[in-house]
């Protein structure tokens, strides 16, 4: 069976109900045929837009995060109870991008709360380029129930440079 993209859908869907409210011809149906028109525009850049989110390619960060991160985080991203803070669905990965792009770089130490659960614990600094740094956090950030977009390198040296 052939996988047909929603945006193809939304789109062909859309422009019928354009082409039959545009049929009537006067005035005021040139108005709501325009209308018409606005709102397909809006919703296929909206499809569009999530289509390319929900299309990244995760593969460079999940090589890192298993070389990097999986020892501490483990491979579902649920961390080690009292130990190392989830990843997955957490609160507080998802609330600051730039705090965590700097946590990668720089590690942290001391108290956070992550889901309502308090760890108290140290996370060394990573080795890592910024390319790799963009990588892993889009792979966390898309991961096990997060749903973050993407980070960009350009986005880690901003953060980096502050």
């Amino acid at each position: 069976m052939k996988k047909v993209s929603l945006s193809v859908i939304l789109f062909s869907s859309l422009f019928a109900m354009s082409s039959l409210i545009s049929c009537g011809g006067g005035s005021h149906e040139d108005q709501k045929t325009e209308k018409v028109k606005e709102v397909v525009e809006e919703k296929i850049e909206e499809v569009v837009e999530e289509e390319n989110e929900s299309s990244l390619d995760l593969s460079a960060g999940e090589a890192v995060y298993k070389t990097t991160c999986l020892a501490c985080h483990q491979a579902t991203g649920l961390g080690l109870p009292n130990f190392y803070p989830p990843l997955a669905k957490s609160d507080y990965l998802m609330a600051d991008k730039v705090r965590a792009i700097k946590q990668v770089k720089n590690g942290s130490e001391g108290e956070i709360v992550v889901n309502g659960e308090k760890y108290n614990g140290v996370m060394p600094p990573q080795t890592l380029d910024n390319q790799q740094i963009a990588d892993v956090l889009t792979y966390v950030m898309n991961s096990w129930g997060n749903n973050g977009g993407q980070v960009t390198k350009e986005e880690v040296d901003a953060a980096l440079a502050e």
